[in-house]
């Protein structure tokens, strides 16, 4: 039985392990192995991602109702289990996982940490205080016929998952709104730019359409990217062989599993292979790096386009979100497009770590999986957050400085590239010399040489003709 004492930390209980014993608070739902986890891995200060612990708890669940199904316990005792992982599978638990992220052992801490609360928890539900493990264990009930070894990336996958699914709603919004953009400045021509530098005619609206493009491209891969989680090695127990788990459960415990998060799960065909490669992490991970170089590049783009805004390009405007100097009155910075530029950063700074931690496994096991799954659902919750901020509070507010985009258009050498076709490359360049060493406007010198006329010179710089592929064909001399 477990008593009830009182020390220095208040009242509490004792618990033993295979090193000794501690002191636990009498009613904390948490026990020894966590305890000993927080005294060896003070690390990141982070907590486990509640996406991981809500995984947890339906993959603690998916096993409560197969060791259920072979008649392991009484039913009041298999109901107060069952209850107990509901909670935490909803998110009611969070708190009690005190673990750091990173920790070693492979997960164990946050397995054990897991275990801990759900057998406490269920003791609460049948009446009875935490620590009474002789009713209800951590190890003996909870985890039975699991290892950390399969749980903890089951769970890993059951949590990206739905992170992915979370995301793929977050960029279809984003491209959809760069798609608004595209139709709403259809009619905008600006300067089109290679190398930093002025080079052909463009539109606005054709711009945006290259960034929601992009970012379609970034839908798909993510879309396709559950069918790499799907496959679990739940059932595979310590390396993949099920050992001390019944064939009943092996084949049972992912079915309860695709059950209860309506996820397509499978169990892998090789459980030893799913157990000690994790290339699929750094697969999903590389896709994740896609999509941040893809939202770090649309960001400058932004930020490049709004410079200014009087002495700068200032073809955008950006929302203004905060004032943006302690000292110089009026400055309001580019904040949403440099808060989603830091997290694309840190996005492929995740992607090296999960490269790192998954090829550096070792035979039945990769030790690093508390940093893969750290560094993995930490990209995906800054990707999600990054796609909302950037739609709402920057791309769907976006405005063209008409003015700006015609003046600068006028003043530049990209409009010399427009009468290409109709006076050849020589004479086009020509104009720009004498331009740039005259100055004034190119449609007047062009108007005065006689070279076109003035309704040809306005057709060839619409919105129609810039945007259109190829140049018309020239007519054939009859």
């Amino acid at each position: 039985m477990c008593g009830i004492f009182t020390s220095e930390m208040g009242d509490v209980r004792i618990e033993k392990d295979l090193l000794g014993q501690r002191e636990i608070p009498a009613e904390a739902l948490y026990g020894i192995h966590t305890v000993r986890a927080l005294e060896n891995f003070p690390l990141s200060g982070r907590p486990v991602h509640r996406g991981l612990i809500r995984a947890y708890g339906a993959v603690k669940l998916a096993c409560c109702l197969t060791n259920s199904e072979l008649g392991c316990w009484p039913e009041t005792k298999a109901r107060a289990i069952e209850a107990a992982c509901r909670e935490m599978m909803e998110g009611r638990l969070d708190q009690h996982v005190r673990v750091d992220a990173l920790q070693g052992g492979a997960g164990t801490s946050t397995n054990m940490n897991v275990n801990e609360i759900l057998a406490n928890r269920a003791l609460q539900l049948l009446g009875e205080a935490p620590g009474r493990y002789e009713q209800i264990s951590p190890l003996g009930d909870i985890n039975l016929h699991q290892s950390t070894n399969d749980t903890y990336p089951t769970a890993l996958k059951v949590a990206a998952i739905g992170l992915l699914r979370d995301l793929e709603r977050e960029v279809v919004a984003l491209l959809e709104s760069f798609q608004a953009q595209e139709k709403a400045l259809a009619h905008v021509v600006k300067i089109g730019r290679t190398q930093m530098q002025d080079a052909s005619l463009i539109t606005l609206g054709r711009e945006m359409s290259a960034y929601a493009e992009a970012l379609a491209r970034d839908r798909w891969r993510i879309y396709k990217c559950e069918e790499r989680l799907r496959v679990v090695n739940l059932g595979g127990t310590a390396v993949g062989t099920g050992l001390a788990a019944p064939r009943h459960y092996i084949f049972r415990v992912v079915e309860q599993l695709r059950s209860l998060t309506g996820y397509g799960l499978a169990r892998a065909e090789n459980l030893i292979d799913a157990t000690q490669n994790t290339d699929v992490f750094v697969e999903v991970s590389g896709i994740l790096k896609a999509l941040a170089s893809n939202l770090f590049k649309v960001a400058s783009d932004l930020r490049f386009l709004s410079s200014g805004p009087l002495g700068g390009i200032g073809e955008l405007r950006l929302p203004p979100r905060q004032a943006g100097s302690s000292i110089m009155p009026g400055k309001v910075n580019p904040v949403i497009p440099e808060a989603v530029s830091q997290a694309a950063i840190q996005v492929m700074a995740n992607d090296q770590a999960v490269t790192q931690a998954c090829s550096l496994g070792h035979l039945e096991l990769n030790p690093f999986m508390p940093l893969i799954a750290d560094a993995l659902l930490g990209s995906l919750e800054l990707l999600n957050g990054a796609c909302e901020i950037f739609r709402r509070h920057c791309v769907e507010q976006l405005q063209a400085d008409e003015a700006r985009c015609q003046r600068n258009a006028e003043n530049s050498t990209a409009m010399a590239t427009a009468l290409v076709p109709l006076i050849g490359y020589d004479q086009a360049t020509e104009l720009i010399r004498t331009l740039l060493l005259q100055g004034g406007s190119l449609r007047e010198l062009v108007l005065e040489r006689g070279l076109v006329t003035g309704e040809e010179f306005d057709q060839l710089i619409s919105p129609e003709t810039v945007t259109r592929l190829g140049s018309p064909a020239k007519k054939e001399s009859q």
